[in-house]
């Protein structure tokens, strides 16, 4: 397998490399003239050597002067740079991935600290909000509630055949947001850019899914130019039907595709993984990767706290797809550390809409109920957390401002270095901001969140804030799968990412109050996490390729760079 061999077909090509097939230096099928320049996949615009544009048909279409790649990013970042909102820059990016595919990620990947909130969060939640107006040109693919029956003849018009990674979500619960329908196609494909940019999953094995099954938001199906069905929610067999042909569809069209179901809402996210996680190669990032992320974080924190992991305990505002994914595998981890099951998991605690999760409550769900303890009922956040007195206090629900200064000032009088990670999405949903968190614990606080926030000044010390961002794992993860080829994925191997993502929190991190790496590390970081899941595969007996003498330069090997071929 070479993760850095794209098949040069034209799209609609069935004709695709070996897996241990290395890139040929030319091919016979390559576009002409200005279909070359129409065609991202292989453009490169004003890069175009004089050889290259005599041997394809070029001259007079483009200007005579050439460009190096790097004088195109200063271009693109200049231009970039005089957009006067985010929303502006997220098109200005989205328009070169439909022209230059090679420079819109090399672009990215220079820039990563700066693009990743144009490219994913926040600014992908209001791009999903708009994404009707915006739709310029299609990206992903649709299978709708229309297509039951022919959705494995439809997969065949993807142009891409070699497909390792897919990222599928039905728009239901888009970040923070809601029910976005069709409008959430914007999730799947900005997940799968950060596959290419934080961990070299070349892109054309990677597709995005959207599941059109209609919408229940009113304001949606009343606009004239909404993009998706105008019909209300597939719900029950008829849902669950289409869900199963897709999944088995895929199956067959890809064998051994790695798929990853994103911003399912929770009923139909946890159904889904539970259903499908023993017979296909899959993970809900919204339950694992949050997961994983969170661990990290907490593992990463102990070094500025003290103490030990079994010394901990949580408290988990939000008790979804995030919220339980997390106490799941904190319980894991707590049992790896050596407690008991029972004891690992009266060390973490629940808070929903309804307050504490508590036995007394009769309102629990099957799942809830594993997390509920023995303790008055108690609806207010402040009162749960002087009740449970966690260490750590985690926001998953989507609350803005669920953490008052009452919760923090509360967090500080109970812990000398509070732990207080507010996790929601995008910014507008965050529990409470860096600010709030550093000025209401006197600086005590070790503080990360979902969406990005600047640094905070008190007195004469400055603090960092840590983005507790699911890029830091999912892309790892996906990468050490795709290299072992593993049949499965496993609550281990997000366990192993964890430890790996908490070990790349260097000092300087660490005096900064930082508790996860800079982004800028982020190809390195996700190596490591690779390696980290491929070890496992191999230790679980999924991995379906031989051991290598040294996974990290096996994998190293595999990872996609954003250069240009030659093309003469």
């Amino acid at each position: 397998m070479n993760l850095t061999a794209a098949t040069l077909e034209e799209p609609g090509s069935t004709g695709r490399h070996s897996a241990t097939e290395s890139l040929p230096p030319s091919t016979p099928v390559l576009p002409h003239g200005i279909r070359i320049l129409q065609n991202p996949a292989y453009n490169k615009g004003t890069a175009f050597t004089e050889a290259e544009r005599e041997a394809l048909g070029l001259h007079g279409l483009l200007p005579p002067q050439v460009f190096t790649p790097a004088e195109q990013v200063m271009r693109v970042m200049a231009n970039y740079r005089r957009k006067a909102s985010d929303i502006e820059r997220y098109i200005h990016l989205i328009s070169l991935l439909d022209r230059n595919e090679t420079l819109f990620y090399r672009v990215v990947t220079e820039h990563i600290e700066e693009m990743l909130p144009i490219i994913y969060t926040p600014t992908v939640g209001q791009a999903c909000q708009e994404y009707s107006t915006l739709f310029r040109r299609p990206r992903g693919f649709y299978i709708s509630a229309r297509d039951r029956g022919r959705i494995d003849a439809m997969l065949a018009n993807w142009p891409w055949p070699d497909v390792r990674v897919i990222v599928v979500t039905d728009g239901e619960r888009i970040l923070g947001l809601g029910d976005l329908g069709a409008q959430g196609m914007g999730i799947p494909v900005g997940k799968l850019a950060l596959y290419t940019v934080c961990a070299g999953v070349h892109p054309h094995f990677c597709l995005p899914v959207l599941l059109d099954v209609g919408t229940n938001n009113e304001a949606l199906l009343r606009d004239p130019l909404y993009t998706g069905l105008r019909q209300p929610r597939l719900r029950g067999g008829a849902y669950r039907e289409l869900v199963d042909e897709f999944v088995t569809a895929v199956q067959r069209r890809f064998p051994g595709a790695l798929l990853q179901f994103e911003d399912f809402a929770n009923a139909n996210a946890f159904a889904l993984l539970e259903a499908c996680r023993d017979r296909v190669c899959t993970f809900n990032d919204d339950i694992q990767g949050t997961a994983a992320v969170a661990l990290a974080g907490i593992h990463a924190a102990l070094r500025l706290t003290g103490g030990n992991l079994t010394d901990q305990t949580l408290l988990l505002c939000g008790a979804g797809e995030a919220g339980l994914g997390i106490a799941r595998l904190a319980v894991a981890a707590l049992q790896d550390a050596g407690l008991e099951p029972d004891t690992a998991r009266a060390r973490c605690w629940l808070f929903d809409s309804k307050g504490l999760v508590v036995q007394a409550r009769q309102d629990l769900s099957h799942a809830k109920r594993a997390f509920a303890h023995e303790r008055p009922l108690c609806s207010g956040l402040t009162s749960a957390v002087e009740t449970v007195r966690p260490t750590v206090l985690i926001g998953a629900a989507g609350v803005p401002r669920l953490f008052s200064q009452s919760v923090i000032t509360e967090m500080a009088r109970l812990n000398a270095r509070p732990v207080v990670f507010a996790l929601s999405n995008p910014t507008s949903k965050s529990e409470c901001t860096a600010e709030e968190a550093y000025g209401w614990s006197e600086g005590r606080a070790v503080f990360a969140s979902g969406s990005p926030f600047p640094a905070v000044t008190l007195g004469s010390r400055t603090w960092v804030p840590g983005q507790a961002n699911n890029a830091y794992v999912f892309p790892g993860v996906g990468l050490g799968v795709i290299a072992s080829q593993a049949a499965r994925v496993t609550d281990a191997m997000f366990h192993a990412a964890a430890r790996a993502l908490a070990a790349e929190v260097g000092e300087i991190d660490i005096e900064q109050g930082r508790v996860f790496p800079a982004l800028r590390r982020i190809r390195e970081v996700s190596l490591a996490i690779a390696v980290a899941v491929a070890e496992e595969a191999y230790r679980a007996g999924l991995a379906r390729v031989p051991c290598p003498a040294d996974w990290r330069q096996h994998i190293a090997a595999l990872m996609y760079e954003p250069t240009y071929p030659s093309y003469v």
